[in-house]
């Protein structure tokens, strides 16, 4: 158990949250709450925090279970990394640049590039898109249009939920070849689904609030250090200066609603008595623990799909990459970084390959992954030909994250429940997002906003910051 230790808000009432789940929403929410004053109680299953953005070890390898990325139009996670002291340990590129191989193509000619220039939406990226090689010239002018039209959709508008991304591309001219390596090449590492699964609800807001809103909004950022450090170590000793009690292995079975209002939190060995409970856990988790008539329509939560992401480990014996990250076509390899200086490594290279949309593979032996994976990182990566590999793994995440399917958002509630002074967090509540970090501390902020509404607390300022940077 980790016992608050001062406090950077303001001093604590006598009113007590409860949150339950330690991941980005539920650190998030505790963080908010506790700076405005509450009185904050963090309940997590597992002994870390982080959710499922966290390291764990492997010999002397400190090793992520997954790469985790954001972009600079990511204002809540960057608020988030801010309060926690992290921001310098996940940099952002000073200008979006993202390498692009494709395996298909000739030796020398398989490198293109996705980058951005200093000059207004959308112009920042035609001069990427006029040269950009993997596409015909006829598919980039086609590209052009197609991104036109989607700046002109309105993301309040319900009906795109109900559509699928795939088939608004094929009608506005883009070829098979373009969704592959372009419009999916995005997608599926941010929606975790390929164009013709994703809502065009969800395509759209990515699309439109990554590469058409400023000129700098996809500038990539992640980790230079494991993410433990950030989501654990770093969110702890943010945690425990706001004066928030956080309790990791602490597993809550029941929460229930007192008659005369307040609620009771069972876990093992005893029970928690709190003014507001917020449940930040996932969807189905979170079915579980609700009482009856919080929701209209609780059964909707077991209907929010979910999708997986495997991560394929390799470890060389020298280095066989000089750029930090690259993305690739015509292979099963999707996005490739190294993890090498993060990992601790001294010796060889530590590459990471991100595959999203892991239906197939997720339950794959390593040894079959071995044979599949090896020989593609030959075929992009000339020098890993004669190195020797020294460590092969897999982790896998089965429920990584929410399936963006059209529909979906009727499923996704808001923060507010009918039950007075419970309230819901998680990336896969309605914030609009893509199951993202991002998505996951914007639940958190509505989470604690809707507390503090409740309790009467005035919202801390510097909370809501990332709303006006939006």
């Amino acid at each position: 158990m980790t016992q608050g230790r001062g406090s950077r808000g303001p001093v604590a009432d006598g009113r007590h949250t409860v949150v339950v789940g330690g991941g980005l929403a539920g650190v998030t929410a505790a963080l908010a709450l506790a700076d405005a004053g509450v009185r904050v109680t963090l309940l997590e299953g597992r002994p870390r925090l982080g959710g499922l953005a966290f390291s764990f070890q492997r010999g002397e390898l400190t090793v992520d279970n997954g790469q985790h990325v954001y972009l600079r139009c990511c204002t809540a996670y960057r608020w988030f990394l801010d309060r926690i002291e992290g921001a310098a340990l996940a940099p952002l590129q000073d200008r979006l640049d993202v390498p692009v191989l494709d395996a298909a193509r000739p030796a020398g000619r398989r490198l293109g590039r996705l980058r951005r220039d200093a000059l207004p939406v959308p112009l920042h990226l035609g001069r990427s898109l006029a040269t950009y090689p993997h596409l015909s010239l006829a598919d980039r002018a086609k590209v052009g249009r197609a991104a036109l039209a989607l700046k002109g959709l309105d993301l309040a508008d319900p009906a795109l939920d109900t559509q699928d991304f795939g088939s608004w591309l094929a009608a506005h001219g883009q070829s098979k070849r373009a969704v592959e390596a372009l419009w999916d090449l995005v997608g599926v590492a941010t929606l975790n689904a390929v164009a013709g699964d994703a809502s065009l609800g969800l395509a759209a807001m990515v699309f439109k609030t990554g590469l058409l809103s400023d000129p700098g909004a996809a500038d990539i950022g992640w980790a230079r250090v494991p993410l433990g450090d950030l989501h654990d170590r770093l969110a702890r000793k943010a945690l425990d200066s706001a004066g928030v009690r956080t309790e990791v292995r602490t597993r809550v079975s029941s929460v229930c609603e007192h008659v005369n209002g307040g609620w009771s939190v069972q876990v093992p060995g005893g029970t928690l008595q709190a003014d507001a409970v917020v449940l930040a856990v996932p969807q189905r988790e979170a079915h579980d623990l609700l009482p009856a008539g919080a929701l209209d329509a609780p059964e909707r939560l077991l209907e929010i799909g979910t999708a997986p992401i495997l991560n394929v480990h390799v470890v060389y014996d020298r280095k066989v990459l000089t750029r930090p990250f690259f993305a690739a076509l015509g292979t099963p390899v999707q996005w490739v970084f190294d993890r090498t200086g993060a990992s601790g490594l001294r010796e060889g290279q530590y590459l990471a390959l991100s595959q999203s949309v892991a239906q197939d593979e997720i339950d794959e032996p390593v040894a079959v992954l071995r044979e599949r994976y090896l020989p593609e990182l030959e075929r992009l990566l000339p020098p890993a030909r004669g190195a020797e590999v020294k460590d092969f793994f897999v982790t896998r995440e089965r429920t990584a994250t929410f399936a963006p399917t059209p529909g979906v958002g009727r499923l996704r509630p808001g923060a507010r429940t009918k039950a007075s002074g419970l309230y819901l967090a998680g990336a896969w509540t309605a914030t609009g997002w893509p199951a993202t970090m991002e998505s996951a501390v914007r639940s958190g902020v509505s989470a604690a906003d809707a507390v503090l509404g409740a309790l009467g607390r005035p919202r801390p300022r510097h909370l809501f910051e990332f709303e006006e940077a939006a």
